[in-house]
């Protein structure tokens, strides 16, 4: 945003922290603080596109009963017994985003040795503004993937979450799931890599963003994982970018900060020069802020 334009606007009412309604919608709009957008999602589906020719047309499998609940799996190229698994959540403010768009980012994973899923899921719009219904999909999912990881070559006991920007929000909800009324262990996940997320919806529903999803106190306590730390067992990576709007920076910092506290495993790690949708990026990359911090988690080389 330009910083002139910002200065020249009469401030309105406090609404959250230091912040009037127009500075809040802005904080929870990516085209306010990244101009690059729509080259970024055309560089994306190229890479995608140019990626499956190189891997092969992923495996798609049925995770639930609904059509969306599909996955794509991008199987290890080095095919051992017992690999890893990468499981990955999109982005697109709970609207947008398919899993092709996403082939990309399988690459350096399954050359490193790990199987990598990419999931497809409902949007917000068509769950009529509910997000409980993306959530409780995002752990069907992962679910899933743990009952079938030995049917294609995986170790159920190496699953390893990654997302980004909304799906990094349904990736809170999912670490701080109580496996257990499914009939799982805690422990599921083995650790995740969260970029540019949001971990507290207090503040969205203030937004702009209420417009199309329908808060209620029950869904913003509900799917609000810093408030369910109790319930976190898998060790997290939390990352965001110094030009990412000033609420998805602050909601990763507070979040790790609320997981420190509470004395479970997080690092932080802070994106010099990228914004939300540049972050992403560097998950493609084995030698990338988040590819290479994801790789040694899963104790791969690249």
């Amino acid at each position: 945003m330009n910083a002139n334009a910002m200065s020249a606007r009469v401030k309105g009412p406090i609404v959250w922290l230091d912040m009037d309604q127009q500075a809040l919608d802005d904080a929870y709009d990516q085209t306010v603080y990244a101009p690059n957008r729509d080259q970024l999602a055309k560089r994306r589906l190229a890479n995608s596109a140019a990626a499956r020719a190189r891997l092969g047309a992923p495996e798609r499998f049925a995770y639930g009963p609904t059509p969306i609940e599909r996955l794509d799996l991008y199987r290890a190229r080095t095919a051992a017994a017992g690999a890893p698994v990468g499981i990955f959540v999109h982005g697109g403010a709970w609207r947008f985003g398919t899993a092709s768009e996403y082939a990309f980012l399988a690459e350096p994973f399954v050359h490193a040795g790990a199987h990598f899923a990419v999931l497809d899921f409902t949007n917000v719009d068509d769950a009529g503004g509910s997000l409980f219904p993306m959530v409780e999909q995002v752990r069907r999912a992962v679910g899933w993937v743990f009952r079938n990881a030995k049917t294609f070559g995986g170790d159920p006991g190496r699953l390893y979450l990654m997302s980004h920007s909304s799906g990094s929000h349904l990736a809170g909800c999912t670490v701080t799931h109580d496996w257990a009324k499914d009939g799982l262990p805690a422990d599921i996940l083995k650790g995740a890599a969260m970029s540019s997320g949001m971990y507290d919806l207090k503040p969205v529903r203030l937004s702009k963003r209420s417009k199309y999803v329908n808060f209620t106190d029950q869904m913003e306590h509900a799917l609000s994982a810093i408030r369910h730390l109790d319930k976190l067992e898998t060790p997290l990576v939390l990352a965001y970018g110094s030009y990412e709007t000033p609420e998805f920076q602050r909601q990763s910092r507070d979040f790790a900060a609320a997981v420190k506290a509470a004395g479970k495993p997080v690092e932080l790690l802070f994106g010099e020069g990228y914004n939300h949708f540049e972050m992403l990026e560097t998950l493609a990359n084995p030698f990338g802020l988040i590819g290479r911090a994801a790789l040694e988690r899963m104790r791969l080389s690249p």
